[in-house]
């Protein structure tokens, strides 16, 4: 089976400072996928470069056998790679379904059309399908500014799936969303994706998600990738037990001030 993703020899610095080193691997199709480190040890490096967000120093990213090194962020969404962002990316002033028809008309109009109606059949019914699919379809009129986060975060990641990609990338899903909703928000989330059939990989400093949820996980430090597997047997390794479980326990620690 052909990887949908496949990214080989991926350097990227900023003067003399190595944000991501020789960096090879692959993404299959309907792949549940974590990408775990510490700050700085170059998860958002990574995904910026693959969704077009930066440029990489040197190296190739192929997507569905395509070449998409150092395209910009639309036309990598356009090639079928989309992203959410760990702040939501969303116009309060303005309803949940309106924010979704904004997402379908970047998508699937040209500039020199833009202010054409942008509220038409096509997209109020494929935008309500999507938000349908995440659970937040009952929002539909809602202003955004007046949502609760979890609902903005899959109101974020629903705009992400409007020209449902082969693969969504998610910037720490949970990141901002109370303990006691991170599980439902998690499952609202994979039950949407799962409904478009796409692969996903998200960045996650919560372990609990990461075993729940990834059937692979994918651990950075210092800019390389130190393990990559079955999510259970990368958790387990020597290295990832060191060098990123244990310093994200302590700053998780550090945070709620407890011993």
């Amino acid at each position: 089976m052909s990887p949908i993703l496949q990214v080989s020899n991926l350097n990227r610095t900023f003067g003399a400072v190595i944000a991501a080193s020789d960096i090879n691997l692959s993404i299959f199709d309907q792949e549940t996928v974590a990408i775990i480190g510490s700050n700085g040890a170059g998860k958002t490096t990574f995904v910026n470069m693959v969704s077009g967000y930066l440029k990489p120093s040197s190296g190739i990213i192929q997507f569905k056998e395509q070449d998409i090194t150092g395209l910009p962020p639309r036309g990598v969404c356009k090639a079928g790679l989309c992203r959410s962002f760990q702040v939501a990316q969303l116009f309060p002033a303005l309803t949940v379904l309106e924010n979704m028809m904004i997402a379908f008309a970047m998508l699937h109009v040209g500039y020199s059309s833009f202010f054409n109606a942008l509220d038409n059949r096509t997209s109020r019914s494929q935008s309500l399908e999507v938000l349908k699919n995440f659970g937040i379809a009952d929002h539909a009129d809602a202003k955004v500014g007046a949502l609760a986060q979890g609902v903005r975060k899959l109101l974020d990641i629903s705009m992400a799936m409007v020209s449902r990609p082969a693969l969504l990338l998610l910037d720490e899903p949970t990141s901002g969303v109370a303990i006691d909703e991170k599980f439902a928000l998690m499952e609202a989330v994979m039950t949407g994706v799962r409904e478009s059939g796409a692969a996903v990989m998200f960045i996650e400093h919560d372990m609990e998600i990461v075993s729940r949820y990834a059937n692979r996980t994918i651990a950075f430090y210092e800019g390389t990738v130190i393990a990559d597997g079955a999510t259970p047997a990368v958790l387990s390794d020597e290295r990832v037990r060191k060098f990123i479980v244990g310093e994200i326990q302590e700053a998780a620690i550090a945070a709620t001030g407890h011993d």
